[in-house]
């Protein structure tokens, strides 16, 4: 039976290549015999379609097993259609995967484990958040005003959304008359207030003396 070993260089000494598609190599052994065959694969720089053309490279070369690393659902549905076993799990070199399945350390893959699209995610957030605030007063009155606005989103992956939040706030204040500050007397007005409530105090002592007289 002859097995194709996906490979990153033409020889048995070298490593399994995990790609089926854009793997470097292909590797045909004769499983009986350990006879091999290496050539490139034409499908390394294919734009796409290359799982689906690879397929083709190796049911036309007559293998009956391919060993790779992970391989995807186009490539192993023309792997089914044309009767050949998929084998998936491969490491080492190319000398170490024909023993791991000749073993039975490898099974067959019945499906692809490889994603048809990976690496999607829709939804996104975006959260806006506004506030005004304003506050009059007539005279020497005072205003004050309040406001408070919240947006907010979430979301993952590679999609959009957008989340808006406003807030509005409006306060009047009464008037209010402010009571203006005493400025300080001079000294010379003190002096003569002081001489004045001497004065005073005087004519009240005399009275009071009379008083008791």
């Amino acid at each position: 039976m002859k097995i194709c070993v996906t490979s990153t260089g033409p020889n048995m000494d070298a490593s399994v290549d995990p790609r089926f598609g854009r793997c470097q190599y292909f590797v045909f052994v004769d499983s009986e015999t350990m006879e091999y065959e290496a050539m490139p694969n034409p499908s390394t720089g294919a734009s796409s379609g290359a799982g689906i053309q690879a397929a083709q490279t190796v049911a036309d070369k007559g293998a009956g097993v391919v060993i790779t690393g992970q391989v995807g659902p186009n490539a192993i549905q023309t792997l089914g259609a044309t009767n050949i076993s998929t084998v998936t799990g491969a490491s080492g070199t190319v000398s170490d995967a024909i023993e791991q399945y000749k073993s039975g350390r490898l099974q067959q893959s019945g499906s692809t484990n490889v994603p048809a699209q990976s690496g999607m995610g829709s939804g996104a957030g975006a959260g806006v958040g506004t506030d005004t605030g304003t506050g009059t007063g007539a005279g020497a009155g005072m205003g004050a005003g309040r406001g408070m606005g919240r947006g907010g989103g979430r979301g993952r992956g590679g999609g959009r959304g957008m989340g808006r939040g406003m807030g509005r706030g409006m306060g009047l204040g009464d008037p209010i008359t402010p009571t203006p500050p005493v400025p300080p007397l001079p000294s010379e007005t003190l002096d003569e207030e002081i001489q004045a409530l001497e004065s005073q105090i005087k004519n009240i002592k005399a009275k009071l003396e009379e008083l008791k007289k």
